[in-house]
C-alpha cells in the first residue's frame, strides 16, 4: 500500500482555485428532506433524491445531479475496466437506428410498445434504440477471416425503453445508461470461452461494487439466444422471484425454474369423460369442495390466452399456476393477454370457471409437461354448470405443444437435490446470453474458415445497466441515516467538516484538504455557514465514508475527529497524521 508521501502532508497552503467550485460543499446540490414521488417504494429512490443525488424530469426520466454523476460515472469506470480486461475494445454507436435494420432482424414487429419510434422529416422510420444487436452485427460485417477473430466489442450508451409503469426511480426507466457488450467467435467452442469470460468479469464488477449478487439460469425474452444468466442481488425493492436451493447451487429467475413433482398415481377411469352438472360452481376450490368433484391436483385448469391475436388454450393442473413468460418462450408469440369474457364466449361457447380443453381443435391447446399421461382428470366441458370427469389427458386433449408452463413455488423439491425451494424477490444487476449464429446471417457477417469455406460469426450479447447498478449499491448499503456508499464510488471518498468558519478553523480544514487532494483522495470541504448538526446528517444522508471533524476545541488540543460512516467509530488523531489516517483507510478500501 505504500506510505502517505510526506512533501504532500507537509505542503499545506491552500488548495488551488480551479476545483474548489466543484470540491466545496457550498457549490452542490445540497441534501432535501422532500418526499421522493409517492409511487417509488425503494430505499434506493428515496435516498438518491433526499440526499441530492438525482431530480426526476417527468415519468422514467431522471437528471443526474453532480453528486450523482460521480456515482454513475464511477460505477460505469469499474465495468469498463473489468470489460477491457478481458480484452472488450470500447465503442460509441449511434441511439437513433433506421427501422431498416429493426425489421431486417425481425425485432421491428417483435419489440412492441417498448420500442420508442419516430419519424425524420423525410418520413423515414427510425427507433430509439434498446439494444444494439443489429448494429453490432452491421459493423461486425466488415469482419472477413476468423483470424480477425475472437473480437469483443463494448460501448456505454443511452437506452430508451417505452415501459408501461416505470417506477423505484433507477431501478425501472425509460431512459438508462447500459453497458453493453458483444462476443464474435468463429464456433460454438469460441462462444462458450467468450461467456465464460464475460460471467467471470461480471462477478469481479459485481464484487467492485459492493454487490451480493448471484447468477440464475433465465429466460432470454425479445433479446433471443439461449443460455441465458441473470445476475441478482435480494432486495424488497426488487421485481423479479427467484427460485433459490438453500442445498446446492441451484438458481432460475421464476420465469425459467422447473421443480421435482411427485409422481401421481391415477386410476385408469372410463373408456371416455363423463359429464356431470356443477351448478355454480366457478373455482379450482369450490370444484374441490363439491360433492362428486375431485381434489386440485387433479383437475385440468384451462386458460383462454390471445397470442398475437389468436385464441389459444393453455392448459396446467389444478393447484398449478400459469406462468405467461414460459408460454411466451414456448410459443416465441409477440404480445399476450388474457382473453376477454365476450372472446371466450364465442371461441368456446362458455364462461369462466365451465371451460376446458376435451376436443377442442379449433384453438391451439397447449399443455404443461407435467400432466402428460394424466388420466381420470377433471375439467371443464364447455358448457355453463357442465365438468367432464374421467378426462384421459393424452387421449381428449388434441394437444399442439407440450412445454413446461407452470410457475414454481416455494417448498417445491430442488430439481437436482431434492431440497426444498425458497423463493427470494431480487433486482436483475446484470444480463449475459448467448445469441448463436441468428444476427451474423441476418446481416452478413460471415469469415473465412481455415479449410477455405465461409461461416457466420457466432455472438454473445452481455448487458449491465450503469443507473440500475448504482440503486442496487443503495439498496444493499443503507441504513436509517442514509446511504453507506462503498468506497469504490462514493462520490467523495472524505469529508471535512468545519464545525466553525473562523479563520483558524478555516485554515486548518484548507490545509488538511489540499494534503487529502494532492494525495488523489477524492475529498469534499464543507465550509457552510451551518450548524455542525446539520452538516453531520447532510454527510451521513449522502453516505461519504470518512470524516474528519475539525473545531476550535480539537485544534487548541492539536487534534480532529475521525469518524467512519460505516460503523459510526470515532476516534481523535492528531492534526499533523489526520490526512495520512484518511488516506492510509481509503486506500486500504479501495
Amino acid at each position: 500500500m505504500g506510505s502517505f508521501p510526506t512533501a504532500v502532508a507537509e505542503s499545506g497552503g491552500r488548495p488551488v482555485r480551479y476545483d474548489r467550485g466543484l470540491m466545496r460543499w457550498s457549490k452542490l446540490f445540497t441534501p432535501t428532506l422532500r418526499d421522493a414521488p409517492n409511487d417509488a417504494v425503494a430505499p434506493s429512490h428515496q435516498l438518491l433524491v433526499r440526499g441530492g443525488f438525482i431530480r426526476q424530469l417527468h415519468a422514467g426520466h431522471y437528471s443526474m445531479l453532480p453528486l450523482g454523476w460521480r456515482v454513475h460515472q464511477k460505477v460505469a469506470n469499474i465495468v469498463r475496466q473489468e470489460i477491457e480486461a478481458i480484452g472488450g475494445q470500447e465503442f460509441l454507436l449511434p441511439t437513433m437506428h433506421p427501422a431498416e435494420l429493426w425489421k431486417k432482424s425481425g425485432r421491428w414487429d417483435t419489440m412492441g410498445e417498448i420500442m420508442f419510434r419516430l419519424e425524420d422529416r423525410k418520413g423515414a422510420d427510425n427507433a430509439l434504440g434498446i439494444t444494439h444487436e443489429e448494429i453490432f452485427a452491421t459493423v461486425a460485417a466488415e469482419l472477413s477471416s476468423y483470424k480477425q477473430l475472437p473480437q469483443i466489442w463494448y460501448h456505454i450508451q443511452t437506452k430508451f425503453r417505452d415501459e408501461a409503469r416505470p417506477k423505484s426511480g433507477l431501478l425501472r426507466v425509460r431512459e438508462f445508461h447500459m453497458k453493453d457488450s458483444y462476443s464474435f467467435d468463429v464456433d460454438d467452442a469460441g462462444l462458450d470461452v467468450s461467456f465464460d469470460l464475460h460471467d467471470t468479469a461480471y462477478r469481479r464488477i459485481f464484487e467492485r461494487l459492493g454487490i451480493p449478487a448471484f447468477a440464475v439460469q433465465a429466460s432470454s425474452g425479445a433479446m433471443g439466444g439461449n443460455d441465458s444468466v441473470e445476475f441478482m442481488t435480494p432486495s424488497d425493492a426488487g421485481e423479479d422471484d427467484v427460485i433459490r436451493c438453500p442445498n446446492c447451487d441451484y438458481s432460475a429467475n421464476i420465469e425459467k425454474a422447473t421443480a421435482r413433482l411427485d409422481i401421481i398415481d391415477d386410476e385408469s377411469g372410463p373408456s371416455q369423460p363423463e359429464r356431470f352438472d356443477t351448478p355454480g360452481v366457478r373455482t379450482i376450490k369450490a370444484l374441490e369442495e363439491f360433492d362428486g368433484g375431485a381434489p386440485a391436483d387433479r383437475q385440468l385448469k384451462t386458460m383462454v390466452m390471445v397470442l398475437d391475436g389468436r385464441i389459444t388454450l393453455a392448459v396446467v393442473r389444478g393447484d398449478h399456476q400459469l406462468n405467461t413468460q414460459k408460454l411466451v418462450d414456448a410459443t416465441g408469440a409477440i404480445e399476450i393477454r388474457p382473453a376477454e369474457a365476450d372472446e371466450t364466449l364465442a371461441a368456446l361457447g362458455a364462461q369462466p370457471g365451465s371451460l376446458g380443453a376435451v376436443g377442442v381443435a379449433d384453438h391451439p391447446v397447449i399443455v404443461d409437461e407435467a400432466l402428460q399421461g394424466r388420466t381420470n382428470m377433471t375439467t371443464g366441458a364447455n358448457i355453463d354448470d357442465v365438468h367432464y370427469r374421467g378426462v384421459s389427458v393424452d387421449r381428449d386433449l388434441v394437444v399442439a405443444q407440450w412445454a413446461d408452463l407452470r410457475e414454481v413455488e416455494a417448498g417445491e423439491p430442488c430439481i437436482r437435490c431434492g431440497a426444498a425451494l425458497g423463493v427470494v424477490r431480487c433486482i436483475e444487476v446484470g444480463h449475459i446470453f448467448k445469441l448463436g449464429r441468428e444476427y451474423a446471417e441476418v446481416f452478413g457477417a460471415t469469415v473465412s474458415t481455415p479449410d477455405g469455406g465461409e461461416e457466420p460469426i457466432v455472438m454473445g450479447s452481455y448487458g449491465i445497466g450503469i443507473g440500475r447498478n448504482m440503486a442496487a449499491v443503495v439498496e444493499a448499503h443503507h441504513d436509517d441515516k442514509g446511504i453507506v456508499w462503498p468506497v469504490s464510488v462514493t462520490p467523495f471518498e472524505a469529508v471535512i467538516t468545519l464545525m466553525r468558519t473562523d479563520e483558524e478553523t478555516m485554515a486548518a480544514g484548507d490545509k488538511l484538504y489540499g494534503e487529502l487532494k494532492a494525495a488523489g483522495v477524492d475529498v469534499l470541504l464543507d465550509d457552510r455557514d451551518a450548524r455542525a448538526g446539520v452538516k453531520f446528517a447532510d454527510a451521513e444522508l449522502i453516505g461519504i465514508p470518512y470524516r474528519l471533524t475539525v473545531g476550535p476545541r480539537g485544534l487548541r488540543d492539536g487534534k480532529v475527529e475521525f469518524t467512519t460512516r460505516s460503523t459510526g467509530e470515532t476516534t481523535d488523531v492528531v492534526i499533523q497524521a489526520a490526512a495520512a489516517s484518511v488516506w492510509e483507510a481509503v486506500t486500504a478500501a479501495r
